[in-house]
């Protein structure tokens, strides 16, 4: 793995400050209506993407999740301005704004999406692999689900799959604990997820996801063993999420005080005391990176506040194109 420097801690610091306060904004501006339908937020849960990028290849990886999707293709590179227009169902969005919160995606940054049906992304992550593997490609798919996903029969059915033809794939469960609103206990006799792993030999563990530091070790090890040809792994990434499962959540499930606990463990704040403590940055230098975040985020509000929506000929030009229908005409 990649060493982790001060460069890193610093790098994690403002990512991870900017992914969060990205989606503070996409909060407010739901209450305004400017963003509709569902939205999930990933607040609490960034150590897991800031620790798997370090150890990604960017170059050649590949991820795919689920609906709580908005900062990952980010961190993959993709321009954030485009996120939130996307988000705002403008035509400047990444998917011209016709996916929305739930489906962002990124063909050039190996982005595969945010996916709507719960697990559906799961068999979608190993057939990426097998393509890969079998045109020769070392590359390697991170296939993320939550807590709840794992409930799913495509999992079993791919897992095996995954595991007989040793797929260069990492799955990673993001277990924030409540899945939709049921915590794990309520739905299941083991609450080791990680455990699923075992009935089909896969390698596997529990990681602390609350910690980027853990999480760059435990995927670079995962990664390494799909490039080299050692086929999957699985992880359970133990997270937490501030925010409901989305913004209609009412979070009846849990206490306030159970909430504020867990916030004692932000990975946000566990890199800040690293580098205070280490003195990577000043108070100063740390000011000026909480500004630049700031100033990103008001600029991604803009751009999708001043973004015009799609013209209604757009409607036609994202279905198929058929020669011998010539009915609908198609201006893409």
């Amino acid at each position: 793995m990649e060493k982790i420097t001060k460069e890193t801690y610093l790098k994690w610091y403002e990512d991870m400050l900017f992914w969060r306060k990205f989606e503070d904004k996409l909060a407010a501006v739901y209450i305004q209506q400017k963003v509709r339908g569902f939205l999930h937020l990933y607040n609490g849960q960034e150590a897991v993407l800031a620790g798997a990028l370090h150890a990604m290849d960017l170059t050649k990886d590949r991820m795919i999740t689920a609906y709580r999707n908005h900062v990952q293709p980010i961190g993959m590179g993709v321009d954030p301005r485009k996120v939130m227009a996307e988000l705002y169902g403008k035509v400047t969005g990444t998917s011209k704004g016709m996916g929305g919160s739930m489906h962002i995606f990124s063909k050039e940054h190996r982005f595969h999406g945010g996916h709507g049906i719960v697990g559906g992304q799961i068999p979608l992550g190993a057939g990426m692999a097998f393509g890969d593997k079998y045109h020769g490609s070392d590359a390697v798919t991170l296939c993320y689900m939550g807590d709840g996903a794992v409930r799913q029969g495509s999992l079993h059915e791919t897992f095996n799959l995954a595991m007989l033809w040793q797929l260069p794939v990492v799955f990673v469960c993001e277990n924030n604990g409540y899945a939709m609103g049921t915590s794990v206990a309520r739905t299941s006799f083991s609450t080791d997820i990680w455990k699923l792993g075992l009935g089909y030999e896969m390698p596997c563990g529990p990681v602390d996801g609350m910690n980027p530091v853990t999480v760059a070790q435990e995927m670079s090890k995962a990664i390494e063993r799909a490039r080299s040809g050692g086929g999957p792994t699985f992880l359970e990434m133990k997270t937490y999420r501030y925010r409901g499962h989305s913004m209609s959540d009412a979070q009846h499930y849990r206490t306030k005080e159970e909430v504020e606990e867990y916030k004692k463990i932000d990975p946000i704040t566990q890199v800040l005391d690293i580098i205070k403590e280490k003195k990577y940055a000043t108070d100063e230098e740390i000011k000026k990176i909480d500004k630049r975040v700031k100033d990103l985020v008001k600029e991604c509000e803009e751009f999708a506040e001043k973004s015009d929506y799609p013209p209604v000929q757009q409607l036609y030009d994202m279905v198929y194109e058929q020669e011998d229908f010539p009915f609908v005409q198609h201006k893409l």
